[in-house]
């Protein structure tokens, strides 16, 4: 038998191995990529793209641009706006099963789960959201965010993810609205911080590490950890690490377009490509809906209307000016009270006739009352729905 037929069958061997390992017997996940738009270049975007060909054989990627030098099809496209009309009918027909853009704008209510490495172990970890608006309400954006992580997190194969909340402007609100979609039955696991009060709200330690699978917060912010993570090695110009801001998610949305800055470099462009694949023949879209689903079972929706009726701040107003009670020395603290509460938090105390003051401690704001008024005081502040119903002290 000659080199040559062996090599042939040799081949068809391996071909059959990767069909039986993936469920895809000859077919591939066409990956579409828009060429123009990077600050590198249209040269940039090519080579990733060929990067990307060259490591994963069951992908096909394809591109959506101008005419350039490259083995890569084209499906042509002369100006970034239609490029972007062109990947859309390209998805829409099933042509393509996921994209990779740059500069591309969702509609309210979707918004991108970003992919990292983190620099303290060398962990992955989804960064919900980075770009895209999921609500125009801080709050209830950021709750939309939690859901966003799990689905992406889940079509990556990762089953349970747990979440962590980043210690940010609202924290702790999000962190009421998701124990009650968790007590309504819509189950997921949360994070333990590293630091040794543990909980559930992440601080930068945990970021670091990589402490949850999935790290929720506000988009912007999202957006400037995007930046710093995957290009902290390079001076900010050229995004080197990482796998790009990920896709759009959102409910009922459809298309799987991952987004990249303008200054991802080749490496993330090659890395956007494969996350892009991955999502698709994680099926994405069919995870989306089925979370949305259980989500929705467990109230979700009733819990985000509940997150805009501003009562609390309402009833202060209602009732006129409260007066504090007779000062009294405060060393017990109370954690777990959002900062945009804090205040309304020490007046609901006082309305109960229990001093106490606003202060800030290890994990965050605090309220501090006397020591032996805090367990009154949480049964208060629990009531009111300014905390979970626990103590955290530092």
């Amino acid at each position: 038998m000659s080199d040559n037929i062996k090599n042939i069958i040799g081949k068809v061997f391996n071909d059959i191995a990767d069909a039986v390992e993936t469920g895809q017997f000859g077919q591939k996940v066409r990956v579409g990529i828009t060429v123009l738009g990077s600050e590198h270049g249209v040269e940039n975007i090519v080579r990733g793209a060929e990067l990307a060909q060259k490591r994963n054989s069951n992908v096909e990627v394809v591109l959506i641009g101008p005419k350039v030098d490259t083995e890569l099809k084209i499906y042509e496209a002369n100006t970034e706006e239609e490029q972007h009309k062109r990947m859309e009918e390209l998805l829409d027909s099933g042509e393509i099963n996921s994209a990779v853009t740059m500069h591309y704008t969702f509609p309210l209510g979707v918004s991108t789960v970003g992919r990292v490495i983190t620099p303290g172990k060398g962990k992955e970890m989804f960064i919900a959201t980075t770009t895209g608006t999921s609500s125009a309400h801080r709050v209830e954006g950021m709750v939309k965010n939690a859901l966003y992580g799990i689905i992406t997190a889940k079509a990556m194969g990762v089953n349970n993810p747990t979440v962590g909340l980043l210690n940010v402007d609202g924290v702790r609100q999000v962190e009421r609205a998701l124990n009650e979609l968790k007590s309504n039955g819509y189950e997921f696991s949360f994070a333990e911080s590293m630091r040794a009060d543990g909980g559930s709200v992440m601080r930068g330690n945990d970021l670091l590490t990589g402490t949850p699978d999935v790290m929720v917060t506000d988009s912007l912010t999202g957006n400037l950890l995007m930046k710093v993570f995957s290009s902290y090695t390079t001076g900010g110009d050229y995004e080197a690490m990482g796998f790009g801001y990920g896709p759009g998610i959102g409910e009922d949305y459809e298309r799987t377009i991952l987004i990249l800055s303008r200054a991802s470099g080749v490496p993330v462009v090659a890395n956007a490509i494969e996350f892009a694949a991955s999502l698709a023949q994680g099926k994405v879209m069919s995870i989306s809906k089925n979370e949305f689903s259980k989500a929705k079972k467990a109230k979700f929706d009733d819990i985000l209307k509940g997150l805009k009726k501003d009562t609390k701040k309402e009833s202060t107003k209602d009732e006129g000016e409260v007066v504090a009670p007779a000062k009294e020395v405060v060393t017990g603290s109370i954690a777990g009270v959002d900062i945009m509460e804090l205040e309304d938090a020490v007046i609901a105390l006082w309305k109960n006739g229990i001093y106490a003051e606003s202060g800030m401690g290890c994990t965050g704001p605090i309220v501090m009352v006397n020591e032996a008024k805090v367990n009154q005081a949480v049964e208060v502040l629990s009531k009111a729905g300014y905390i979970a119903g626990e103590s955290t002290p530092c």
